[in-house]
């Protein structure tokens, strides 16, 4: 193979163009797998102090629907403080469990039109108590006792109006195990963490999962009702809180703060299909590194092709093990990383799929709604 460049011509061998290309490929995985790495753990942790006996000044508010199944683990978290679940129309007894468990059940309002169910339930939980902290946290997460006075004290200590904290994702199934890391670890290729935490910092970011507010702060921002339309709610929260100059805070919390996003990998799909390409359009420049890693890993079976082609079956065997070292960090070792090229191409199904139904409007549901 030839080409010319400014006059000169050069001769390319096929072997050395398909080494070059796994080269670039190669160090550009370890590029992304270690910067999504390092950004997430540039997030401050969340420390532990004494669990006190007495009530916290704090409401838990759980947006549920149909979450009968788990939610009296969530409610039970918080024995220190009330508990409001916001039942959300749930046809499975979310409400009678939840009341067993020791909460208080509030009625989510009818949805108005382009209205989001969790925006609505978590409004409506927040209007019905007059507690000077609002914890918000889904019905699928669960807490060590510290939790809850410890992220209060975090949130005096630094004067915040909000923080919001990652919690330890729990995989039980093959499913979660392949898919769930690396999806979490390819959102973090386009955060940068100083920026979500400078008050004069341009990019935002929240958990949904888990945000602290201080209720007078909350109600100034416009609570929920102000991102009543978005199906990600939490970051646009995060952005308007920013916008009205409001104190906020990402951590990190998995000593004490676990969840399990999805069960199946229906819900999977069904989860990454809701979020992933409309994250991307809330969120542009971020987007766009995350899309640009993605390419990047996926074009690890085409070089990998090319290896074999040529007959370079050492190279091709070093590089079929190049994702699975550089995103190990993310999987906990490299053995469980062994699962990062399936999760490559399904995570990439799955957000092309997001991408032609947002694209189309094309009908997706969650949890028996359209959004």
């Amino acid at each position: 193979m030839e080409f010319t460049l400014y006059g000169y011509t050069f001769a390319a061998e096929p072997e050395w163009i398909a080494l070059g290309a796994a080269f670039v490929i190669g160090a550009l995985m370890f590029y992304w797998a270690r910067k999504s790495r390092r950004s997430y753990l540039f997030l401050p942790e969340l420390s532990v102090v004494a669990d006190p006996a007495e009530p916290l000044p704090i409401a838990t508010i759980i947006p549920a629907r149909n979450e009968a199944h788990q939610i009296a683990r969530a409610v039970s978290s918080f024995p220190h403080n009330p508990v409001i679940v916001v039942d959300d129309a749930s046809t499975d007894g979310t409400a009678e469990v939840a009341a067993r468990a020791g909460a208080t059940i509030v009625s989510a309002p009818k949805l108005r039109r382009g209205m989001a169910g969790k925006p609505n339930a978590c409004q409506a939980g927040a209007n019905s108590t007059d507690a000077e902290w609002l914890l918000f946290v889904d019905a699928d997460t669960w807490y060590e006792p510290p939790f809850a006075p410890s992220l209060l004290a975090y949130a005096r200590e630094h004067s915040l109006s909000m923080t919001t904290v990652f919690l330890k994702q729990e995989c039980v199934t093959i499913w979660e195990k392949m898919l769930l890391p690396y999806a979490f670890g390819l959102y973090f290729c386009g955060v940068d963490a100083r920026q979500v935490n400078d008050p004069l910092g341009f990019e935002a970011l929240a958990n949904g999962q888990c945000m602290l507010w201080k209720h007078a702060n909350y109600d100034f921002a416009g609570g929920h009702r102000a991102v009543g339309q978005s199906v990600i709610e939490d970051v646009e929260l995060a952005r308007v809180a920013k916008r009205h100059q409001l104190k906020t805070m990402v951590l990190r919390g998995e000593q004490f703060g676990h969840v399990r996003m999805y069960d199946s990998f229906a819900a999977i799909w069904r989860g990454f299909q809701k979020n992933s390409f409309r994250f991307l359009l809330v969120n542009p420049r971020t987007g766009f590194e995350v899309v640009l890693a993605s390419i990047v890993m996926a074009s690890w079976i085409p070089v990998l092709v090319a290896l074999c082609w040529q007959g370079l079956w050492v190279p091709a065997l070093l590089f079929y093990f190049i994702p699975s070292l550089a995103w190990a960090p993310w999987y906990g070792g490299f053995f469980r990383a062994l699962l990062v090229p399936y999760a490559i191409y399904l995570f990439q199904a799955i957000a092309l799929n997001a991408m032609v139904s947002t694209t189309f409007g094309l009908e997706t549901r969650w949890k028996g709604r359209r959004i």
